[in-house]
């Protein structure tokens, strides 16, 4: 007997419908653009023009490390001299595998002819030739160039002669003693999902305040409940930054009749994020900037891991928001539902942030997707990095500025209160909107200012826009 023909799009409108929508459930070529990152893909190749990390620093220990990364499996190590190697893991010579390499003085030796890597891939010896041998001024072995940076050790997978600098932003230093604690964990979807959710702030006002009784009772005994702050559905706008090469949501909440809460997120593309305050404290706060910052990076199609800092300052009080000691690897101090680690049932139960990312399927299928005005944010980004893969997104011109002047590039993520008053017989929601927009405005001013102004600005602005406001804090 034959399958009756209705099309996926007609069987959308039949009740009970299952069987005529089995179908249509492959990655499709809109999708593979951005999701795959292989060696020769689109987003592949353009991620590969940018320094990704790839472990902590304390995964490199006294043997090597095999990483994977980018669809690539390669070898990491740090030699006794303290040098980063980052080698494809086949020795030259006949191809044993040097995660059994040996750690030098000066570079890894493979175990099984002792031939000699340096980490830019030189061979300094091979000791089973004969002396006068040039075997090793012939060919170098595959290497990338690797650094460490705060903990974490980030890796240029692209072509040597486009290598850029990396990326100094004013939040890695400001404010006054910021310590960067490196944490990274592992999520079993694509990349994308990841990073999209990131861009998706009305999922806070639900999946972390469960709508549901039951839900929140068991959100609130897991931790996962970020408080009342974030129950509120936002006032989200979204803006284009760094000429194409960056966004950023405004999020606007009323928290009194006459304070909004404006936070602020950005996104760097590739695969950068920071973000704010995670705890409904920074509502009562003036001005804050980053809390974490965090590279999204494909493993390959189906698996992803994230490698980031968070942020400890004297603007973030341990007492209610993390612990240092909480973050490293494959674990995050805050939200229990960012992570694997926890039974089925506890994720059925109190679902988090990974459950919904990685059940959207290994791949999410864009095609499948059935997108409302909530999802302005997530479509621009896609968008954003098309144009980028495709070569139409011109330079960054906030990178530019800040080679010329020496200064590190501005961030513009952030938590602010403001003083703006509910108006009687206006809509709030564009009083808020006005004054989330008001709040950028004077944010974006700050790649024009030096870094070390740059907090004063912001906040003698913040002044004039809107009378001045003593905060709890300041």
């Amino acid at each position: 007997m034959s399958q009756t023909s209705i099309s996926p799009k007609a069987a959308e409108k039949i009740p009970y419908g299952g069987y005529y929508r089995r179908d249509d459930l492959e990655v499709g070529a809109a999708e593979r653009e951005l999701t795959h990152a292989g060696p020769g893909t689109p987003m592949g190749e353009y991620m590969r023009r940018f320094w990704q990390p790839f472990c902590l620093s304390e995964e490199l220990t006294d043997v090597p490390k095999v990483v994977r990364i980018l669809h690539e499996r390669l070898v990491a190590f740090r030699d006794r001299s303290g040098q980063i190697g980052l080698l494809q893991p086949h020795c030259s010579h006949r191809g044993t595998s040097l995660e059994f390499g040996i750690v030098q003085q000066r570079g890894i030796r493979c175990c099984y002819h002792g031939w000699l890597y340096d980490v830019d891939g030189r061979i300094l010896e091979t000791p089973c030739e004969p002396a006068g041998s040039r075997i090793k001024d012939t060919l170098f072995h595959g290497a990338y160039p690797a650094f460490e940076r705060d903990g974490i050790v980030f890796g240029y997978f692209g072509p040597p002669e486009a290598r850029p600098d990396f990326p100094e932003y004013d939040a890695y230093t400001m404010p006054a003693r910021t310590r960067l604690v490196p944490f990274s964990n592992l999520y079993e979807c694509n990349w994308l999902q990841v990073y999209e959710n990131l861009i998706d702030h009305f999922h806070s006002a639900v999946l972390h305040n469960n709508m549901t009784v039951d839900g929140l009772d068991a959100a609130l005994a897991a931790g996962l409940n970020l408080g009342e702050g974030f129950r509120e559905m936002p006032v989200i706008e979204w803006h284009v930054t760094r000429d194409g090469n960056g966004m950023l949501f405004t999020a606007g909440r009323r928290v009194s009749p006459d304070r909004v809460w404006v936070r602020t997120t950005e996104m760097a593309l590739p695969n950068y994020v920071a973000t704010a305050s995670l705890v409904p404290t920074a509502a009562e706060l003036r001005h804050t900037t980053v809390a974490m910052s965090r590279w999204q990076v494909p493993v390959d199609d189906e698996n992803m891991i994230v490698l980031g800092w968070r942020h400890f300052n004297d603007e973030i009080d341990p007492q209610h928001y993390g612990c240092e000691e909480d973050c490293g690897i494959d674990k995050i101090d805050f939200l229990e539902g960012q992570t694997r680690h926890r039974t089925y049932q506890e994720k059925q139960r109190a679902p988090g942030d990974y459950e919904a990312m990685t059940s959207q399927r290994p791949v999410a299928l864009h095609h499948l997707e059935h997108p409302g005005r909530s999802d302005v944010g997530v479509y621009l980004c896609r968008k954003l990095l098309r144009d980028a893969v495709h070569g139409k997104t011109p330079a960054d011109s906030t990178r530019s500025l800040a080679a010329e002047t020496g200064e590190p590039l501005p961030m513009y993520t952030s938590d602010t209160v403001v003083q703006v008053p509910a108006r009687e017989g206006e809509d709030d929601r564009q009083v808020i909107a006005q004054a989330a927009r008001g709040v950028l405005s004077i944010l974006l001013q700050t790649d024009q200012v030096t870094r070390d102004d740059r907090r004063a600005h912001v906040l003698r602005r913040l002044d004039e826009f809107d009378g001045g406001l003593v905060a709890a804090h300041g």
